[in-house]
């Protein structure tokens, strides 16, 4: 179990700390999330992808064709290309997650519809189907809190990501939660550290 103030030590802001500290519990729980590496490994990942608990959907409004073609480099092979999805978050999420994590074809709209929510940024159709039904049915339920707390808990324990934690595997974990780019690693092993420290 965690308290607030220990949330709050991990550098979760108050208010964010106080939505989150009892979703947070109730996840930890179900998922054997109890240990301090455990707990201090998922609040390191869980904080790089949401900004400190405060982002729940992905934003995918980018302003240039730049950004796009550098952030989705495969999806878009084209600066022209992908000047049409300049300010268009619904029309690139259906491009670039086609085909991906169970989602069908672009004109399917499940790009959009299960794009990254909750506390690791849940992406596709699959993902949210495993986390379980309710999350497919109404995908916003993963950005409220106890959903995004629940649905990162699975992704976690899908992950098999607890034997890392307790080896203290945090690349290992980073690849698992954020994939081949390793976005922040050299940050979330930092956030570790520190929860590692707030939390003892």
């Amino acid at each position: 179990m965690i308290t607030l103030a220990q949330l709050i030590a991990c550098g979760i802001g108050p208010t964010q700390a106080r939505t989150f500290v009892d979703p947070l519990n109730e996840a930890f729980h179900a998922y054997a999330i109890e240990s301090v590496p455990r707990m201090a490994a998922f609040i390191a990942q869980a904080a790089h992808e949401s900004s400190a608990f405060t982002r729940l959907e992905e934003n995918l409004f980018y302003t240039t064709p730049e950004r796009i073609r550098a952030v989705f480099p495969s999806s878009i092979p084209s600066l022209a290309e992908a000047a049409r999805f300049v300010r268009n978050p619904k029309a690139l999420a259906n491009r670039v997650y086609a085909g991906k994590n169970g989602n069908s074809n672009e004109a399917s709209g499940d790009g959009f519809r299960y794009r990254g929510r909750g506390l690791f940024q849940l992406t596709g159709l699959s993902n949210y189907s495993a986390a379980g039904v309710k999350y497919l049915a109404n995908p916003d339920l993963v950005t409220t809190p106890l959903g995004a707390a629940l649905t990162a808990g699975w992704f976690w324990s899908a992950g098999n990501m607890n034997a890392l934690a307790d080896t203290n595997s945090i690349d290992a974990i980073t690849r698992k939660v954020n994939g081949r780019a390793m976005l922040g690693a050299a940050e979330r092993r930092a956030a570790f550290e520190a929860n590692l420290k707030a939390l003892a």
